[in-house]
């Protein structure tokens, strides 16, 4: 018999609504979902009920933060300073790595802005944080004129300050391209050590951190500062920071830590001075997991390399650019013919870009390549002939080296390079069985 209608209706209302299967997922899947969204669609899941709000608040959604005040004026940005505090007050006490990003600041009133907003965030999180271990605030050029002395000094000061609180749980740090004195750099660097003398940081990015033309490595303060840090793993520099002095530091207080140099030699800071092979040797003997990577931009010349590239060093990766530039001076025969292969046993990455329309390098580098047992990555801008890559490819194809990764760019002084680049169609589908299944590869030509 057919039940009256008001009896159905009465039963429908007693119903419970039906359930999102959203509603039934676990804390630890939301929070999975919710490490992906950005602010603006984390502030709008908030909104969402009460279990997606107590989600948002927890803690392993704000350990990284990367925060970015951009130099441009424009509408869009106005609320940055105060979204910076903001999320510090709110979140600053989860942190455990945070990045400061100053991109393109264009007058003083902006860097005055941006020195203020930094000493509030700063001191929030000296006094709320306890977990922080990773600060990265990369390219502040303080050298630039917009930095006016007071502001300068006070940001250095509010810095300083901040690290020497932190200096007990940091374990990574970035101040790459602040460009600052040398008297400057030490006081942050010393900060690191203020409450014990000591400093067990494992890692720091102190690239292009001192002025240009400083000759640190005479330095006493500079050594002296060094000499603090007892647990060095990754120790990323300028090679005018390098003296034999430098390296016995090293040696002696972190030589049971250490693992990685990166060294970059620009042909704007000095790099006359004369570091011994014993030196190099004694660390190498003392660190044995030690690998160094070098990175020269403009430093070209063979006797300035020669001072340099000494064969006590356990070099795994060789960048050598010249930026465009050419110079008849920059022969570059006798680098991969004389220095280069004395490191065939650890070489791991050789990057060469090259504007060496003056001289042919096909044979010499293919040499170079065959003879370096571990050379897993190779990458070359430069005035090369496209036989080049056959013949490179035929010695892989043989075993007859084990690269992993070939990145080409053939320069060429052609305005038409149809013909190359038809030639290069044709090498590739005679390997095509090889670089489908063994190779990174890119090759193109480019002309200049």
């Amino acid at each position: 018999m057919q039940r009256p209608r008001r009896e159905i209706l009465s039963m429908e209302d007693d119903s419970e609504p039906e359930q999102s299967s959203w509603a039934y997922l676990p804390d630890v899947c939301l929070r999975h979902v919710f490490h992906w969204l950005d602010d603006r669609d984390r502030s709008r899941a908030a909104l969402v009920c009460k279990k997606w709000s107590c989600t948002m608040d927890s803690g392993s959604l704000w350990r990284c933060r990367t925060i970015t005040f951009y130099g441009q004026p424009s509408r869009a940005r106005t609320l940055e300073f105060q979204s910076a505090l903001w999320y510090t007050k709110k979140f600053g006490k989860y942190l455990k790595h945070l990045e400061i990003k100053l991109s393109n600041p264009y007058n003083t009133p902006f860097i005055k802005k941006f020195q203020v907003i930094m000493r509030g965030l700063l001191s929030h999180l000296g006094k709320c944080n306890s977990h922080l271990v990773s600060l990265s605030i990369k390219y502040l050029e303080l050298d630039c004129l917009i930095w006016k002395n007071v502001v300068r000094a006070q940001f250095i000061k509010n810095l300083a300050a901040f690290l020497k609180r932190m200096s007990e749980q940091l374990d990574y740090l970035n101040l790459k391209g602040a460009r600052i004195t040398l008297e400057e750099g030490c006081e942050l660097l010393n900060s690191l050590s203020s409450l014990t003398n000591r400093s067990f940081i494992s890692e720091i990015n102190i690239e292009d951190f001192f002025s240009l033309h400083l000759s640190v490595y005479s330095s006493a303060l500079f050594h002296q500062t060094m000499s603090k840090f007892h647990r060095l793993t990754i120790l990323t520099f300028n090679y005018n920071c390098i003296s034999d002095e430098l390296l016995d530091i090293l040696r002696e207080h972190s030589s049971h830590s250490l693992c990685t140099l990166n060294i970059k030699c620009h042909i704007h800071d000095p790099h006359g001075q004369v570091v011994s092979g014993t030196s190099w040797a004694n660390l190498a003997k003392r660190a044995p997991k030690l690998n160094v990577n070098f990175f020269f931009e403009r430093v070209m010349k063979h006797d300035h390399l020669a001072r340099i590239l000494l064969v006590e060093i356990p070099v795994r990766s060789i960048s050598l650019r010249s930026c465009y530039f050419s110079d008849p001076d920059w022969t570059m025969r006798p680098t991969l013919t004389n220095l280069l292969p004395a490191y065939w046993h650890g070489l791991q990455k050789l990057t060469l870009e090259l504007n060496n329309d003056h001289e042919f390098l096909d044979n010499e580098l293919l040499q170079l390549i065959l003879s370096c047992k571990r050379l897993l990555f190779l990458k070359v801008w430069a005035f090369l002939s496209v036989s080049f890559m056959e013949r490179l490819l035929q010695n892989r194809a043989e075993r007859k080296c084990i690269l992993t990764t070939i990145k080409v760019r053939i320069y060429t002084a052609q305005d038409d390079s149809t013909e190359e680049e038809r030639l290069l169609a044709d090498i590739y589908r005679k390997f095509k069985y090889l670089i489908d299944s063994e190779l990174n590869y890119f090759v193109i030509t480019y002309p200049m």
